[in-house]
């Protein structure tokens, strides 16, 4: 039998709870770019505070089925890891749960996008959901104008849904809503296909960068 790996890692990140004061600045940070927020957030879009932030990170730490930071390994044992983003699964009420269904949301900062690091997080999370939390279906939201992620979504393998016309209002026009979701047997179909045959979290496989 193999022996388990650290569940809490993936080839190239680990993942820590969410801690503040320890991880303010990150969520600062994310929560004060604009274009993110707006690739990320159907709120309406205004100027973020330090607040903003902090109850951010409240709800990710308190309000999620599963509520990580994403960090990058330090490069010496003496070094702390590198924030670089945060991943969580939505929680369903007591009454729902019987749905084994979940939502994820993931924000990484800005300079360390387009490097890999969100399929790696997003595929590490799926391991979670299916093979610790026991979930049978995993959703993922996009707006329209955010191309990027709507492809990265498609790579891993997650199959769009559905379509919610003219949902989103943005820089003076209406913008479509997309819906993606993958259930527990199309992962593991994706899993066995990719060669890996086990997960990130069983410890018999890493997790590939496909981004």
């Amino acid at each position: 039998m193999a022996t388990p790996k650290d569940p809490f890692r993936s080839t190239n990140l680990i993942y820590t709870a969410p801690e503040s004061p320890l991880h303010d600045p990150l969520f600062h940070a994310i929560q004060t770019n604009p274009t993110d927020f707006a690739n990320s957030n159907a709120r309406l879009l205004h100027p973020q505070s330090a607040k903003d932030a902090s109850t951010y990170l409240k709800s990710v730490t308190e309000d999620c089925l599963l509520g990580v930071i994403i960090n990058r390994p330090p490069k010496t044992p003496e070094e702390p890891p590198t924030p670089i983003g945060t991943i969580h699964l939505s929680k369903l009420s007591p009454t729902m749960t019987q749905h084994r269904f979940s939502e994820i949301g993931i924000d990484i900062v800005h300079s360390y996008q387009g490097q890999g690091y969100g399929s790696e997080a997003i595929r590490w999370c799926l391991d979670w959901a299916f093979d610790v939390a026991g979930l049978h279906r995993v959703a993922v939201r996009a707006f329209e104008w955010n191309e990027g992620a709507r492809r990265l979504y498609e790579r891993i393998g997650f199959v769009r849904e559905g379509v919610a016309r003219e949902e989103l209002w943005m820089g003076g026009r209406w913008w479509d809503g997309y819906c993606y979701g993958m259930l527990e047997g199309e992962w593991r179909a994706l899993r066995e296909g990719s060669g890996e045959g086990g997960s990130s979290i069983s410890g018999t496989s890493d997790v590939p960068i496909v981004r």
